[in-house]
């Protein structure tokens, strides 16, 4: 059976044994600009998968003679590109997201709203034109390249992208990994944003608190609770209650708050130091690493328990140098960034400023690229920016941390390796401590410190 919109524009495919929720479903779909063709067995709804290459299916889960599950495992193994819907009145996170792992688009729970129905069907066509276009190499600037702040023409991003929108809707937990400067940040914005949660994005670096202060951070206290507690404090988990709570670089988390985090993931219920009564919370965790937390289990400075309890779903920012074909797009975004910020009127880079970024190996990655561009277009003087607008360590090669710094030193060099080795020692290896007090950022720190050969 077939009902068509007024303008066809993408074919979708409804697969249901239950001939009202099949009628309610291809009737509400029929209002987008689509052809909808239904089946009542998932026998006939392969077939009409392998006769009209439909752009989406949506199928029940639970059919006689196939599960909506081995539906998803033959459309997946025919065409991946087809995107599926799996509807189910028993609807749970696990279960969701195990779906959406073994390749499903959505995972939506019976009776399905229309209005959200419509919803996702829409954005998931809107995402796979652009998705094409970017395959197709015909994607229209910027916007067409653009998701939730992020920027990438690269198949590996898009490939990114397209998990976030699968698993924004559905996760409880959900494990961030990527080198320093990556986005792990806007990865995590990103997913709060697509879960369409109503409460606040709420954010702790992990690497920034001290440790006799996480509890009081994380889970509040009471007036009294230790010496300087004079008010009640709300915990950060008691204010992202109903919205998302980041976690930055959680592998800096000190163990015994480990345990007690693992605790409140658990029960979802706060215990504020110093009170005798819980508080019940509805919150989801992002957590973000750039280290090896497999390898901090093995050394006994992670937990497991926790480790596992975490990441329910895991993303990996991928390191700039892996898809450095982004380059040339990022730098033109953050030259169109900063020309609003500074005012200025700056057209691009020259061929040969973008030679000069393409063959740095970026180790502060996408934060270090948006840096150089910001200070290239403060101090730019021309409408282009050039070579001489790029920093000293980019534009010569002998400059760069690969480079054997103690081979040429020069006093400028010695000078800044010793207030380097002054700032590491008073704050006896904290590095976060050692970059406040030099005035720099910590990716600048690590950046000097692989330079000059130094450890913390």
């Amino acid at each position: 059976m077939m009902r068509m919109a007024m303008h066809e524009t993408v074919s979708i495919v409804v697969i249901d044994d239950n001939p009202g929720s099949l009628e309610l479903l291809s009737e509400a779909l029929v209002r987008s600009d689509a052809a909808v063709y239904t089946a009542s067995t998932p026998v006939e709804g392969l077939e009409l998968v392998r006769k009209h290459r439909p752009r989406l299916v949506i199928t029940d889960l639970v059919m006689p003679g196939m599960t909506g599950i081995e539906v998803l495992q033959n459309i997946v193994s025919f065409d991946p590109s087809i995107d599926v819907i799996l509807m189910t009145a028993h609807y749970t996170t696990e279960t969701a997201v195990a779906a959406i792992q073994r390749g499903a688009a959505d995972y939506l729970q019976k009776p399905v709203k229309i209005a959200a129905l419509r919803e996702r069907v829409a954005a998931l066509i809107e995402s796979a034109n652009r998705r094409n276009k970017v395959r197709s190499g015909i994607a229209d600037g910027v916007h067409d390249l653009e998701f939730e702040g992020l920027v990438a023409n690269s198949n590996q991003m898009w490939d990114l992208f397209e998990m976030i929108q699968r698993v924004a809707p559905h996760y409880r937990s959900i494990l961030i990994h990527g080198p320093t400067g990556a986005g792990k940040d806007l990865v995590a914005s990103a997913l709060h944003r697509r879960s369409r949660v109503a409460g606040k994005f709420v954010v702790l670096n992990c690497s920034a608190v001290v440790e006799t202060l996480f509890e009081s951070e994380l889970f509040g206290h009471v007036r009294g609770a230790f010496t300087g507690a004079d008010r009640d404090k709300t915990g950060l988990f008691e204010l992202a209650n109903g919205g998302t709570l980041f976690l930055d670089e959680i592998g800096d988390m000190p163990l015994p708050t480990q345990a007690k985090l693992l605790r409140v993931l658990q029960n979802q219920e706060v215990l504020p130091v110093g009170s005798l009564t819980s508080r019940k919370v509805n919150v989801r965790i992002i957590a973000a690493t750039h280290r090896d937390l497999r390898g901090a289990i093995a050394s006994g400075r992670f937990r497991e328990d926790l480790y596992y309890r975490l990441s329910m779903v895991e993303l990996t920012v991928p390191p700039l140098k892996d898809h450095s074909e982004d380059i040339p797009l990022l730098a033109r975004y953050f030259v169109q960034k900063f020309c609003r910020e500074y005012s200025k009127r700056i057209e691009g880079l020259t061929p040969r400023a973008l030679l000069v970024l393409q063959r740095h190996d970026w180790p502060g990655n996408v934060r270090e690229l948006e840096h150089i561009i910001g200070r290239a277009c403060m101090l730019a003087g021309g409408t282009m920016l050039d070579v001489e607008d790029l920093p000293e360590h980019l534009v010569h090669v002998d400059a760069t941390p690969n480079a054997n710094v103690a081979d040429t030193p020069s006093p400028l060099a010695e000078q800044e390796r010793r207030l380097l080795e002054e700032a590491l020692q008073a704050s006896k290896g904290n590095q976060s401590e050692a970059a406040r007090r030099l005035g720099i950022g910590r990716d600048a720190l690590r950046y000097k410190m692989k330079r000059y050969g130094l450890s913390s």
